[in-house]
């Protein structure tokens, strides 16, 4: 019979799941507190190559950390003929990785099908035509020009902010930090397909990074150390993902959802979604066999 789950708090893996990346937000929070200080004490390059240091010692420590709890006891199930994830682990395991690669889709540059047919008078160019300024497209006569595939930039970089006159755009209607929380969705995602509750931890812990140091460093930017948040800005967005959102601080809800889909990068949106599913797919195909204790 397995032994109490108690027993194994204080085991080693688990003060490695928890300890390296403890250290890193400590290391981040306390340094960055004392901006000002060390800054006027060690000056801007001895401030910044101790910052470094730290967090490359805090970085070194989370790596060492992941090599001690890969696959370490004590696990989440007893019975090692079970398959594993479950098909509930597998549901929320692809809806996070699908938030987490989804947000960091919307980083770079719109992709669009790098191909695109013409046809004939006018061309059909409805997206050049959309670069002309309107007073100038009144009096412009329709191109006419030969129909046919036409090969394009498979980047977009002509796309603009939205025109409903929202301040806001994309990403930043979600949470003001959506670098961390994409990687701390990543790490959840990851969580939910494996069985060992050390590694388990240890990915769930960019979560608890992304909720304080996302908070520490609105903190800071309120108070003009390091950076500036606008009480506009503040009002309207939040740290924690769409929380802004739905507690109605950009308007009406339903409205905002609207202009949010309208604003989404479709193609990023469905490689991120595919790339989830696949990964969530090949974890979970044939099922993991449990270890044996």
């Amino acid at each position: 019979m397995a032994a109490p789950l108690a027993h194994h708090l204080p085991t080693t893996p688990l003060k490695w799941a928890v300890g390296g990346w403890t250290f890193f937000l400590l290391e981040n929070v306390i340094l960055s507190e004392n901006r000002t200080y060390l800054l006027s004490r060690l000056g801007d390059d001895g401030y910044h190559a101790v910052y470094g240091a730290c967090s490359t010692l805090a970085m070194g420590s989370v790596a060492y950390g992941y090599k001690r709890v890969r696959g370490a006891a004590p696990f989440l199930r007893d019975a090692s003929c079970a398959a594993f994830p479950t098909a509930a682990g597998k549901m929320a395991g692809f809806v996070c990785l699908g938030l987490g690669l989804g947000m960091m889709s919307q980083m770079p540059p719109k992709l669009q099908i790098p191909v695109r047919y013409y046809g004939g008078v006018g061309n059909d160019r409805s997206d050049d035509v959309a670069e002309i300024p309107e007073s100038s497209t009144k009096s412009r006569e329709p191109a006419v020009g030969p129909s046919g595939w036409k090969v394009r930039c498979p980047f977009d970089f002509t796309d603009k902010k939205s025109e409903s006159g929202s301040s806001l755009h994309g990403l930043e209607r979600i949470s003001r930090h959506p670098g961390l929380w994409s990687l701390a969705f990543l790490g959840l995602g990851n969580a939910l397909l494996v069985p060992s509750i050390p590694q388990r931890v240890w990915l769930s812990m960019p979560l608890l990074v992304a909720w304080i140091g996302g908070a520490h460093t609105d903190s800071r930017f309120r108070r003009g150390m390091g950076g500036e948040l606008t009480r506009e800005y503040d009002e309207m967005t939040s740290n924690v993902p769409f929380w802004a959102m739905v507690t109605g601080r950009q308007g009406n809800v339903l409205e905002v959802w609207k202009e949010a889909a309208e604003e989404i990068k479709p193609l990023n949106a469905a490689l991120a979604v595919w790339a989830a599913g696949m990964f969530v797919w090949r974890r979970g195909r044939g099922g993991v066999k449990m270890p044996m204790r």
